[in-house]
């Protein structure tokens, strides 16, 4: 979390958000749909609030991002810089999305559908959390298999690498 926080703080440059958003219903465009965007580290500052045209689109909006240099160092500080997105619409459920990632340059796009209110249950908001890359997180480590796997079991086999047959023979009955 000590990374996330430095790369928050160390935003010289410049990375850039858009989004687009639709019914789930139909796929049709939302137009109005206003979407906040806040620091993860603070939801309650809103940095940006834009809102969608007819097309469902916003517009692209800058963003700090950390240099770009942090993307050509393996394991280095953290490349990207995280917000909390919130898209919502008159007549739909509201959408959050917390881990949106903005690298140096790069637009991200955010792809939202919004269900409807009248298909959902009152109070029945929408959360979708990205969580941190593997790099920045410390995450439980990965339950070791065996490389040859037991063929009674299931009658499958899972190969420690690729193998490519050197022929097939097909037979006619």
């Amino acid at each position: 979390m000590k990374a996330l926080q430095a790369a928050q703080q160390d935003m010289p440059d410049t990375g850039y958000f858009r989004a687009n958003v639709t019914s789930q219903r139909n796929s049709r465009p939302i137009s109005g749909a206003t979407i906040q965007i806040s620091d993860i580290n603070n939801p309650d500052d809103i940095l940006e609030e834009i809102t969608t045209d007819q097309n469902g689109q916003s517009e692209t909006v800058s963003l700090g991002a950390p240099p770009l240099e942090y993307s050509m160092v393996p394991e280095s500080n953290q490349p990207y810089s995280v917000y909390n997105i919130r898209i919502s619409a008159p007549g739909y459920e509201p959408v959050d999305v917390s881990g949106a990632e903005i690298l140096s340059g790069e637009v991200a796009v955010q792809n939202v559908s919004l269900l409807p209110l009248e298909e959902t249950e009152p109070d029945s908001e929408e959360l979708f959390v990205i969580p941190p890359h593997t790099l920045y997180e410390e995450y439980p480590p990965k339950i070791p298999e065996d490389e040859v796997k037991d063929v009674t079991q299931t009658g499958e086999i899972v190969l420690s690498r690729v193998v490519i047959p050197s022929g097939v023979r097909f037979s006619m009955l």
